[in-house]
């Protein structure tokens, strides 16, 4: 057995679903643990993922030796970093209180601002009101005036106060003006409702779509569940010997905290050791954000917002075919409130109903699946919400893909530093090669080297070589200039000794010098001249 794998437990109680018991492993020093939650074998399901894990396959004994070289506890020095805590400034403004007559301050001028912005008399709204005016009724308008109308009862005591109509503040004219209008709240609710009808539908199914196709994708997804798998087992050796070992899986939210992990060097994380061993053993598993394509838009769905929609849209729908149905006969020759919202109404509502029961059916199977996945990763759905359980996967796929990039960047640096290297030690050996090359030629009192120039310079003499212009360089000539004349001064001075030893020698008796008989190349010289 290969050293570091680990040999399985003996005794092991019996386990369900024809389980064995994990592998324990024993690495020879010991690894920064991985803070996940662990899941048991006895909260197992039998159609859960952790049961077809399988995280063996991925066992080898490259990835722990590269796992435990890079996430050693025997040298590492804790330099834990205390980020200082992000405190949020609450500042509270304090606004003077204006005295008036039923109105609060922040309502008034909320309502003033509002009423500022439209610039219209007050009893051109109201006509558009009992009119039915969708041309002067926009979704922001009345969207406005709903939110903004006083309460009924103080809508009433302003009423009230139609007498004294000029001594009131502006929002208070405009309680009094409105507040003639007959079951005004109806009114603007019906018209707001038509309004905002096929904008819900719109923002509603593509909600129920992302996360209804997002579900999917991630119990699909093979690389994913490859991926999982192979955390399963780098967590499991990293944890050997604690209470975490031995896990049967662990809650997805830990994918999250995988860059918490640092390795000892701290250059990287575990999530970017974990991001290059797929790159370079597993690289089918680096598909796997393409195959989440939906997490994105699913993780902006809140749930909880989704089923208020749904509510207040069946909830609208009724009481708007409650108003028309129960709506009291027109007062004022303007009101074309029941007239309008009959004839109007009449196909909208059923329309309407139509698309509810569409969205609630699509959104009805979107929460089954929802509760699948979680029985699928053994995670509650009542305790992590869509959007919690999304944005963790959402953080999760970028954080990947930046750890595979980063990877790539590191890579990429090294190769520069390595290139550069590289080509600093092959100048300097090109440099030490030339100062070499250099001190051979200068030095002329080398061994077996003097023969050999002094032949090369009798050569140059003789076939007049020595004495032809060069266009080298000026130093070259110069040594050749300078050793051309040590040579003709060292044959002069062979010359002269030579003749020395050959001077005419004077006759005793007479005082006649005798000559030496000529040799052989003055004679020669000799018969030319004659």
């Amino acid at each position: 057995m290969p050293p570091g794998f680990g040999a399985t437990a003996p005794a092991a109680p019996a386990l369900p679903f024809g389980l064995a018991p994990k592998k324990l492993y024993k690495p020879e020093v010991q690894l920064r643990r991985t803070n996940w939650s662990k899941i048991t074998a006895q909260q197992l399901s039998e159609d859960c993922f952790w049961v077809k894990a399988k995280e063996d396959r991925f066992e080898n004994e490259e990835l722990f030796a590269k796992l435990t070289l890079a996430f050693s506890t025997a040298q590492t020095k804790s330099k834990a970093k205390k980020l200082p805590a992000n405190e949020e400034e609450k500042s509270q403004t304090k606004k003077k209180v204006k005295e008036l007559r039923v109105l609060d301050s922040k309502n008034a001028q909320n309502l003033s601002i509002f009423l500022g912005s439209f610039r219209m008399p007050y009893e051109e709204i109201k006509n558009a009101i009992l009119e039915v005016n969708e041309a002067v009724l926009t979704e922001s308008m009345v969207q406005n005036l709903i939110k903004l109308m006083p309460e009924p009862d103080k809508l009433k005591m302003i009423a009230e106060l139609k007498e004294e109509y000029s001594e009131l503040a502006e929002p208070e004219q405009f309680g009094v003006v409105i507040s003639s209008v007959p079951r005004l709240m109806s009114r603007l609710n019906a018209i707001l409702f038509k309004l905002q009808f096929n904008e819900q539908v719109e923002n509603i199914k593509p909600e129920i779509v992302a996360v209804t196709a997002a579900c999917e994708e991630v119990r699909k997804s093979e690389s994913f569940s490859s991926l999982l798998s192979i955390i399963l087992l780098v967590g499991n050796y990293m944890n050997s010997g604690s209470m975490n070992a031995g896990a049967f899986g662990f809650n997805i939210s830990f994918l999250c905290k995988l860059r918490d992990t640092k390795s000892v060097d701290q250059k990287m994380t575990l999530l970017h050791f974990l991001a290059e061993t797929c790159e370079v053993q597993y690289p089918e598993v680096l598909k796997f954000p393409d195959e989440l394509i939906h997490v994105e838009k699913a993780c902006q769905v809140s749930a909880e917002n989704l089923r208020k929609s749904l509510d207040l849209m069946k909830k609208q729908i009724s009481d708007v075919q409650r108003d028309v149905d129960n709506f009291p006969s027109a007062t004022e020759e303007k009101d074309k409130f029941v007239e309008k919202m009959t004839i109007s109404f009449k196909n909208f509502v059923k329309d309407a109903q139509e698309q509810y029961e569409k969205l609630r059916m699509m959104h009805s199977n979107m929460e089954n699946l929802y509760k699948e996945l979680g029985q699928y990763f053994l995670f509650d759905t009542n305790k992590t919400s869509i959007e919690e359980f999304f944005t963790d996967l959402h953080s999760f796929r970028n954080m990947f893909k930046q750890a595979v990039k980063d990877n790539q960047k590191r890579k990429e640096a090294e190769e520069k530093m390595r290139r550069a290297k590289l080509a600093k030690e092959k100048a300097e050996k090109e440099r030490q090669e030339k100062q070499q090359k250099r001190e051979q030629l200068i030095d002329m009192n080398a061994e077996g080297d003097e023969t050999g120039v002094m032949d090369s310079l009798l050569e140059a003499l003789q076939s007049g070589a020595a004495f032809r212009r060069k266009r080298g360089p000026r130093q070259a000539n110069r040594k050749m200039g300078c050793a051309v004349t040590s040579l003709l001064a060292s044959e002069l001075t062979k010359e002269d000794a030579l003749a020395g030893s050959k001077k005419p020698r004077k006759d005793d008796v007479g005082g006649v010098p005798v000559e030496e008989a000529p040799d052989e190349t003055t004679k020669g010289s000799s018969s030319r001249q004659n």
